[in-house]
């Protein structure tokens, strides 16, 4: 079976075929695998990070300010240049360290397709592997590319362009996390694999990542907990997506003796 960067050449030169209705189905079975275990863990992890990230805000700035709507509503264009700074530098390295923690719905996706068991402790698996460094460099770097270029254009008073933008990037970059964690991809190469596998089916793709879109607006509809729920499909289709790419070579069985994508 090929490397995962020889994969990657081989696509850069000839490309690749993908077919919508088998990926989406691919995705759609995984999911039902997933689905109710995947969204009470995000409804029982939402309300702790929601009480832990209260109480420190309250700590640092006091409940009077959190009572008042407006301490949410950040404006960049209001914000001095030292306080857009801490603003972009503390809005990746949020990102960054809850990364490995969606990483891990993938790790579970994984296991629902090989039919392996998962626990809770499967969502921390990145975590407490060697993944988890590369995971927190790629998602700070995209996180403050796409941050900082938003932030600019909201300041020219560009905001739409600037959501376009950030959207754009986060298209063009969410394989960057499965290259990681399953194809062994260190940070920056995974995020130019990423731009290369997405640039050769852009619209295929693209269709794939609306349905998420669907799925989510339906949760939406129907409340909080509704999208808890809808969630876990976008970690079962990108899982899907990743799996049609790279992994449809078959791979030996003797080759795959005590090997792990935990290493």
């Amino acid at each position: 079976m090929k490397s995962t960067p020889e994969r990657i050449k081989d696509i850069k030169n000839h490309g690749y075929t993908l077919d919508f209705s088998t990926v989406f189905n691919n995705a759609f079975e995984n999911y039902k695998k997933i689905a109710l275990y995947a969204g009470l863990i995000l409804l029982v992890f939402s309300i702790l990070f929601g009480i832990i990230a209260y109480s420190a805000l309250a700590i640092i700035f006091g409940v009077d300010k959190l009572s008042n709507p407006s301490f949410f509503n950040i404006q960049p264009l209001h914000l001095s240049h030292l306080q857009l700074f801490y603003y972009i530098i503390g809005t990746a390295f949020f990102s960054a360290i809850l990364s490995p923690f969606g990483a891990g719905f993938l790790k579970m996706a994984d296991c629902a397709e090989k039919d392996q068991e998962f626990k809770v402790s499967t969502i921390f698996t990145y975590y407490k592997t060697s993944h988890f460094l590369q995971i927190f460099l790629a998602t700070i770097i995209i996180s403050l590319v796409s941050g900082s270029i938003s932030t600019f254009l909201e300041i020219q008073k560009l905001s739409n362009l600037g959501l376009l933008v950030s959207l754009a990037i986060s298209y063009f970059t969410f394989l960057t996390i499965p290259l990681i964690v399953f194809g062994n991809l260190k940070a920056i190469d995974a995020i130019k694999s990423s731009f290369i596998l997405i640039s050769k089916q852009p619209i295929v793709l693209l269709g794939l990542m609306m349905t998420i879109v669907v799925a989510l607006i339906v949760g939406f509809l129907a409340l909080f907990i509704g999208i808890l729920f809808t969630v876990p499909l976008s970690y079962s289709m990108t899982y899907a997506i990743y799996y049609a790419i790279l992994k449809n070579d078959k791979e030996d069985p003797i080759d795959s003796i005590g090997q792990s994508d935990l290493e």
